[in-house]
């Protein structure tokens, strides 16, 4: 299991990197847009901030040109290079001609169908929004528990974002989820507990430490 912040800011992840238990960074182009440098510079900033996958999202949309894109990315990134290409018939194309060389996710997946052929495609990742599915279908956390049925005993492993709470988050792993990606209040949320700090009060009063 890996931990990812979803961010593009590289305050973020100098942040995240300081705690030792974030492993990557995913991006997409709205959160490239929040930055307040060009895509290629911002990349280039935030890979040297994780040791860890960064993910990039392409925006062309069509065949050649997403190609291309995705080359221009692995150029930039390099070996850190996880490609989040969308569960499109035109997105699963371009994921079967660049997994051999290039590590691709599928992005905006909706149906277990499409996690089963992003599978076939050669991707890596599987992609599920899970907060934006609940609104949208009525249960984003069956969505990852049906997607983690299909894509069992496969090398395809599910990645959880949109995710808006603790325990959206805890429901996405318990459904089959590999991988989490949370902004940075969220992995502050999930790490954080009013009666842990209560606890460690509570200690702190009465207890006698190493000197």
């Amino acid at each position: 299991m890996a931990l990812y912040l979803d961010s593009a800011i590289a305050s973020d992840a100098e942040a995240v990197r300081l705690w030792g238990w974030v492993k990557g960074i995913t991006t997409n182009p709205t959160l490239l847009a929040q930055s307040d440098t060009p895509p290629e510079t911002t990349l280039k900033k935030l890979v040297t901030l994780t040791n860890g996958p960064l993910y990039y999202q392409l925006m062309a949309s069509n065949k050649d040109e997403m190609l291309t894109e995705g080359r221009k990315a692995f150029e930039i990134i390099g070996s850190q290079t996880i490609l989040k290409i969308p569960a499109t018939p035109v997105g699963f194309e371009v994921v079967a001609s660049l997994s051999p060389e290039i590590t691709c996710s599928v992005t905006a997946i909706y149906s277990a169908a499409q996690a089963a052929v992003a599978r076939e495609a050669g991707a890596r990742i599987a992609i599920a929004y899970v907060n934006r599915a609940t609104r949208l279908l009525g249960d984003g956390i069956a969505l990852v528990r049906d997607m983690a049925s299909v894509l069992k005993g496969s090398d395809t492993e599910i990645l959880a974002a949109s995710i808006k709470s603790p325990q959206e988050a805890a429901e996405s792993l318990q459904a089959g989820a590999h991988h989490l990606t949370l902004p940075l209040a969220m992995l502050q949320a999930i790490a954080t507990h009013e009666l842990s700090q209560k606890t460690v009060e509570e200690f702190a009063k009465g207890g006698i430490g190493l000197k």
